[in-house]
């Protein structure tokens, strides 16, 4: 029993990692209806600009202040960012179809990676923080490390304020107008070239908050989040493109199912848990497309 709760916990600290990403996607794709493949990429991006900041300010007024400066100034700096990316490039696509603007993600993606490979090199580089992530303290037996804690309250801080973002304020229901139909939403009065800029905006800032959270514990590189893109597709998938709640209980449930698997059940182990979010990715789209969360649309023609 021991053992079963610390997988499960253990599970939940790096299912924060896969959440944090996933919601970044949704904040994308209930702004814009576009699924972003660029976000991991971004969210390194953010992380180097907070690293470059620290190693900036830490002389003139120590490592901690420094830190939190840093972190601010790259929310900042990747809102601007994200909405400039938004104006510029994906913008390009806007009235085509919208698989094509995903495909553009995707380029997106390879260029930002290159780009930081470009600038500060493939070799990992260690992320500063405010405690050693591998502080931990042990409740019956039970290692939980500090970082997971700290990691798994910042995930479900954002999600709960994005879930009132759309479903209780006025950015958020115009953002996910603008998303349903860009057109009617023009017509009544709404923004959308603004509204598609804070949309992407807020999403870098979130992918920021995802880098700087993630960074020192793997470490930064330049492909350091590209397996956990991939889990943060698979749990925006189950848990619904248009919830945030569902990424964040499906991100956590990857991961705690991976770890469970790979120990219980011997066939599969560590070398082949991979395999569990992609078996559950199918089953779900199977008997829910919408995902475990999400909304049925209905069409009426």
């Amino acid at each position: 029993m021991q053992l079963f709760i610390q997988l499960i916990i253990d599970g939940l600290g790096t299912g924060a990692v896969y959440a944090a990403i996933a919601l970044a996607i949704v904040l994308v794709n209930q702004a814009t209806g576009i699924v972003n493949f660029a976000q991991g990429g971004l969210a390194v991006l953010s992380a180097y600009i907070a690293l470059a900041l620290v190693n900036a300010f830490t002389p003139l007024v120590g490592g901690t202040l420094a830190l939190v400066i840093a972190i601010l100034l790259a929310a900042v700096i990747s809102f601007f960012l994200g909405a400039l990316i938004e104006r510029f490039i994906i913008r390009r696509f806007e009235g085509g179809d919208p698989d094509t603007a995903t495909v553009a993600t995707i380029g997106l993606l390879t260029l930002v990676t290159g780009l930081c490979g470009i600038i500060w090199g493939y070799n990992y580089l260690s992320f500063p923080w405010f405690f050693s992530t591998g502080a931990a303290f042990t409740v019956g037996g039970i290692t939980i490390s500090w970082w997971s804690v700290m990691s798994v309250i910042a995930i479900v801080v954002i999600m709960g304020l994005l879930q009132a973002l759309f479903a209780g304020t006025k950015l958020g229901l115009a953002l996910r107008a603008v998303a349903d139909n860009p057109q009617s939403a023009a017509l009544s009065g709404l923004r959308v070239g603004r509204l598609l800029m804070v949309g992407w905006g807020l999403a870098a800032v979130l992918g920021s908050i995802a880098g700087v959270i993630i960074a020192p514990k793997l470490q930064m590189a330049p492909q350091m989040l590209d397996e956990v893109l991939i889990y943060a597709l698979a749990a925006v998938v189950i848990g619904g493109l248009d919830s945030p709640v569902g990424a964040v209980v499906a991100a956590f449930g990857i991961s705690v199912v991976q770890n469970l698997v790979a120990v219980y059940v011997e066939f599969i182990g560590s070398d082949l848990k991979i395999i569990v979010p992609f078996v559950i990715v199918v089953l779900v789209l199977a008997l829910r497309p919408q995902g475990l969360f999400g909304r049925k649309q209905v069409v009426r023609v």
